[in-house]
């Protein structure tokens, strides 16, 4: 069976059929780099990571893209809260970005461009878009005209007419319709700003994404991802500037994962129940986050609260319990020299094989990892049925089969699902590393809280305290880092 995508652009399940053979060329939005990431965040971070790695698994060459959005409204109003420089919060919050990333397993992209390295490419995409008409300016801003691309609404499945100015859109009469979105933005005092042929000034939002995938993955590439909540203005906005300016389908396959909520309630910061995946981290581990996370389809909507973690941690923990009796029971084998050829006709070995084909249906039926764990827990089952046997010894290849098992299932957990089965000692050691991490960053916050409030005794104070126990802080350009005495 080939893999299957549920494609938001046609509202159905497709054949995966790759633009290359063999290889996959995949562009996720990532996060705006104003805070560290919350949840909502998290959760298309570990799937998409998780499409990533099953793709590896079944011999594909994956190109993965995800950018950072280091120019925007929410960075600026945030660095003028905090009196600092825009980029230098930017930056500072891409270094927390993959320190969390880090902790949940996930691995880097094979590019991570950011909006402020690729002004000029904005400039001379949108340059184009107004040679063909698809564009205008306006007393130094540019604007998209929606009416000017045939095919908008494709995407969110709405007419014109049904169509009204998206969250990010700013009503503007000078625009000629409610509709249209900005391209470029005319330099405000203190903001980052850029030369263009239209004045100093930056992008918008949407064309941001439309340059970085085009030029690392080209103008017609196999799969774009991202939240659900991205379908409209975002993606609708992408494939409108794309497809204008190159003049050819943009993504063939887009994929979105579901929304967050909390006690049946969307995650929101109005509501109060909007969490930080550091917080989260500082409770619990950082595997047992990212098994939740992959419990339920990536499509459905994910309730979080504490209860459902401690399930997911019972139920990792029965997964990592198999993996240490499978290895206990292949050391006493192998101290015995018991023969360890693998029987592929033995009962045991089909059903292992069996767990391992419906591990891959699971995943290549849109990456159900919900019945993909299912299968998991039945080679579990079969497993520890199989080692916990009396005469386990005198059975002819059972080292061969526990050995077997024990690939089976590595295989699917941590090489396919990224859940790394560490022993708790191991787990608790990275936790408690997590924990010092937030500690250390909770302080040099206070630090510098002190120093704007021209606190310097304090500011200076937790310093020298911090040298002493072994952590160099550095005062950048860029800002504060940190970094143990050793390193």
């Amino acid at each position: 069976m080939s893999i299957h995508i549920y494609n938001t652009l046609t509202h159905s399940k497709e054949p995966f059929i790759p633009g290359e053979e063999g290889k996959v060329k995949m562009y996720v939005c990532g996060p705006t780099t104003y805070n560290y990431i919350h949840l909502g965040n998290a959760r298309p971070l570990v799937f998409f990571d998780t499409v990533r790695r099953y793709f590896s698994y079944r011999g594909y060459q994956v190109q993965y893209v995800q950018n950072f959005t280091d120019v925007d409204d929410k960075i600026i109003k945030r660095a003028e809260e905090e009196g600092t420089d825009p980029l230098a919060l930017a930056q500072k919050y891409i270094e927390e970005f993959f320190q969390d990333a880090q902790a949940l397993n996930v691995k880097p992209a094979s590019v991570h461009p950011k909006v402020s390295e690729h002004i000029p490419d904005i400039v001379a995409l949108i340059e184009q878009l107004i040679d063909k008409g698809f564009a205008y300016q306006v007393e130094g801003d540019v604007y998209f005209s929606v009416r000017s691309f045939e095919g908008y609404g494709k995407l969110s499945g709405r007419s014109l007419d049904e169509l009204q100015a998206g969250a990010r859109v700013e009503v503007d009469a000078r625009k000629k319709d409610p509709l249209d979105f900005a391209l470029w933005k005319q330099a405000k005092p203190g903001e980052p700003a850029w030369e263009s042929p239209w004045g100093m000034g930056r992008p918008g939002w949407h064309i941001e994404c439309s340059v970085m995938s085009l030029k690392y993955l080209g103008p017609h590439f196999d799969i774009h991802g991202g939240g659900a909540d991205l379908v409209f203005p975002h993606h609708e906005n992408e494939i409108a500037q794309s497809e204008a300016a190159c003049g050819e389908p943009f993504a063939k396959y887009w994929m979105h994962n579901g929304f967050i909520t909390v006690n049946q309630e969307k995650m929101s910061k109005s509501l109060g129940n909007f969490f930080l995946v550091r917080e989260i981290l500082a409770k619990f581990p950082a595997d047992v986050v990212r098994f939740f996370l992959l419990e339920t389809h990536y499509r459905s909507p994910l309730d979080f609260d504490d209860q459902k973690l401690l399930e997911s941690k019972k139920a990792l923990d029965r997964i990592k319990n198999t993996k240490g009796l499978l290895q206990e029971k292949i050391a006493f084998l192998t101290s015995v020299n018991a023969n360890d050829d693998y029987l592929p006709e033995e009962s045991t070995a089909r059903k292992i094989e069996q767990c391992r084909e419906e591990f891959i249906k699971a995943m290549d039926d849109d990456f159900n990892t919900s019945l993909a764990l299912a299968a998991v827990f039945e080679l579990c089952r079969v497993s520890n049925s199989f080692a916990n046997q009396p005469d386990l010894p005198q059975k002819p290849g059972a080292l061969g089969q526990l050995k077997r098992a024990l690939t089976v299932l590595e295989e699917m957990v941590v090489e396919v699902l990224g859940i790394p089965l560490q022993r708790e000692e191991t787990a608790r050691h990275n936790q408690d590393g997590a924990m010092v991490t937030a500690l250390v960053e909770l302080l040099i916050e206070l630090r510098q809280e002190a120093r704007a409030k021209k606190d310097w005794g304090t500011a200076d104070g937790i310093r020298d305290r911090l040298k002493e126990i072994g952590i160099i802080i550095e005062d950048t350009p860029h800002g504060v880092r940190w970094k143990r005495a050793e390193q």
